[in-house]
């Protein structure tokens, strides 16, 4: 069985926190978009044009996904500390 180094975890816990900081940037100007009305028939420039809807609430739950991956990936750093620090202060 071999056993990861310790530091490992630490490294897992920091790539998920930055994960879940582009997450939640991503998630908030998803939010922040201003809806944009519907292509009018009457108006052909606007026809020609794309209109990009964002779902407010795929946005919302994606902001709430990325705080709990935060959140997980805090106990992970937590914890990695915590295990090194007792490693550390072992006697022999």
């Amino acid at each position: 069985m071999q056993i990861p180094p310790s530091y490992s975890s630490g490294l897992s816990g920091l790539s998920g926190l930055q994960n879940a900081q582009s997450g939640l940037t991503q998630a908030t100007v998803d939010v922040a978009k201003p809806a944009q009305p519907q292509p009018n028939a009457n108006l052909e420039a606007d026809a020609t044009r794309p209109v990009e809807n964002v779902d407010k609430t795929e946005a919302l739950v994606s902001a709430i996904e990325a705080k709990n991956q935060g959140e997980a990936a805090v106990e992970v750093l937590e914890t990695s500390s915590e295990t090194i620090g007792t490693i550390i202060n072992l006697e022999v």
